[in-house]
């Protein structure tokens, strides 16, 4: 039974700098984490985020099912653009024969 995304086809790596909340000085982060298996989509698409906004995706991408990426949370891509974290998925099937994977739509 597949419990998760097979690593082979996580092909790209990403890094992400959490989300942890404003302050004064604006928004903050908790540390980067680098090399984070991925399968990026730079195909633009329309997304709603969690307020009800309608903001167009300039990537999506899927990695293991316990990736720490709150919303918000800086991204930076393969292909060295910093995007921000617009909405986070956290796909599951217990019991069925299908990959669990968190997905996440990028600003």
């Amino acid at each position: 039974m597949v419990n998760r995304v097979p690593a082979g086809l996580l092909r790209h790596r990403i890094r992400v700098e959490p989300y942890l909340g404003e302050s004064a000085y604006g928004p903050q982060y908790g540390p980067a984490v680098a090399g984070i298996p991925a399968l990026v989509d730079s195909t633009p698409r329309l997304v709603r985020t969690p307020d009800g906004r309608k903001v167009t995706a300039a990537a999506t991408f899927i990695a293991a099912p316990d990736l720490d990426c709150p919303l918000s949370s800086r991204v930076t891509l393969p292909d060295g653009r910093t995007a921000t974290a617009l909405t986070v998925a956290h796909h599951t099937a217990p019991g069925l024969p299908v990959p669990a994977c968190t997905e996440v739509s990028c600003e």
